[in-house]
């Protein structure tokens, strides 16, 4: 069964997270991604190890499934005329160097596309090709501080902290693949293709989303609250007899769904519980009173109780536990594909499911040059060009 993006050309001149994630995206569902990597080194991620497994990072691994590699050092004119070449078959093209290397090594946009008219060029970047901070390197850590992410993250009372996750990277490497999605359709009507770019910067300030809304209306600066919500109570963490348990109530009828279900009637029609508005004003007491409740039930056992009833709850899996549990795997996101010096490799599986062309895992994480060789035979290479081109640093 075909692929949604089978017969798409994708060249990655990325490295480390955002634009690798958006390659791979793009590669589940069947976009060709040939991704170049400097000679001898490749992708900065290949060394952040430990873990490991048969010598490559487990990091690398997680962002490059579905691809196909290739080794040039872009800073000699024989490694840029390569990419020139290849851009002439290519839909698509993504970069996130530093604002003005793709310029100085003489494949900036306006060059490229004047050898493919109907490229997608998609640029990420850690704060925005233009602006007073364009030239400002990022990462995640970094912009988790800068949008504003860690001043919402962590107890109060308490320096702030990151999440777990990677999130700025990862949400803007899906802003980039849907950004080139938006871009390969409208080049479907016009037959042209257009420069996409997406940032950091851009990614955590749009996630901000309802704070941002409420700082924007009212003035009022958000805190930090744990596992809290800032508009709903009770919804967050709370500990039990033998860990802790999420009870997330979105609503008025849950709330008193839950107040059957864990034994909390008293408090049910209370005014100052009974809707929501109140439940925001009244939010420490009404936290300690249900916190002094469940200290005497198991996580277990509020779980069912709120499950029977139906109302949003459950335990705080470490990600062991998730990638363990049956609705994961019934849903696919966990496959095996053949690495050649792994053996079988296990991968997450592809998020997005569909009906007809759904994506797939094909392929392993290349090894670092792998398929040099049989991607410049087919642009017409000989095996002495490849030959001078390995003695000469242009590949390895």
């Amino acid at each position: 069964m075909p692929e949604p993006l089978q017969g798409i050309k994708v060249l990655e001149l990325s490295r480390t997270m955002a634009g690798p994630f958006a390659s791979m995206l793009l590669a589940d569902m069947g976009a060709d991604v040939i991704k170049v990597e400097q000679p001898g080194v490749g992708d900065e991620t290949r060394g952040y190890a430990p873990p490991e497994v048969g010598g490559e990072s487990c990091y690398y691994l997680s962002l490059n499934r579905n691809k196909r590699g290739i080794t040039v050092n872009l800073k000699t004119s024989e490694g840029q005329e390569i990419v020139k070449k290849l851009v002439k078959d290519v839909d698509v093209l993504i970069e996130n160097f530093r604002t003005g290397t793709m310029e100085k090594l003489g494949l900036g946009y306006d060059v490229l596309r004047a050898i493919n008219p109907r490229l997608v060029y998609c640029s990420v970047s850690g704060f925005g090709r233009t602006g007073p901070m364009k030239d400002e390197p990022a990462y995640d850590l970094l912009m988790q501080a800068f949008g504003g992410l860690m001043s919402v993250t962590g107890e109060a009372g308490r320096p702030p902290v990151k999440v777990g996750f990677s999130i700025v990277d990862l949400a803007t490497g899906i802003y980039a693949s849907y950004g080139i999605l938006l871009a390969l359709w409208h080049r479907e009507k016009t037959g042209c293709g257009q420069w996409v770019e997406t940032s950091l910067l851009e990614s955590i300030v749009s996630l901000q989303s309802y704070l941002a809304q409420g700082v924007m209306v009212t003035g009022k600066v958000p805190a930090r609250l744990g596992s809290a919500h800032p508009n709903l109570v009770p919804y967050q963490v709370f500990e039990t007899q033998d860990g802790y348990v999420i009870i997330a109530v979105p609503n008025d009828g849950l709330w008193r769904k839950m107040c059957d279900a864990l034994g909390l009637q008293h408090l049910k029609e209370q005014p100052k519980f009974a809707v929501n508005a109140n439940r925001v004003i009244h939010r420490e007491e009404l936290v300690q009173v249900m916190t002094e409740h469940t200290r005497t039930m198991t996580t277990v056992e509020i779980t069912e109780k709120l499950r029977q009833a139906g109302v949003p709850g459950g335990p705080i899996h470490d990600i062991a536990e998730v990638l363990a549990e049956p609705q994961v795997l019934h849903r696919q996101m966990i496959q095996e594909v053949e690495h050649p010096t792994i053996g079988m490799l296990k991968v997450l599986g592809v998020p997005i499911k569909l009906s007809e062309t759904p994506g797939s895992v094909r392929m392993p994480p290349p090894l670092l040059g792998q398929h040099t060789n049989e991607v410049l035979a087919a642009l017409g290479y000989s095996e002495t060009d490849i030959d001078l081109l390995r003695k000469q640093g242009v590949i390895s």
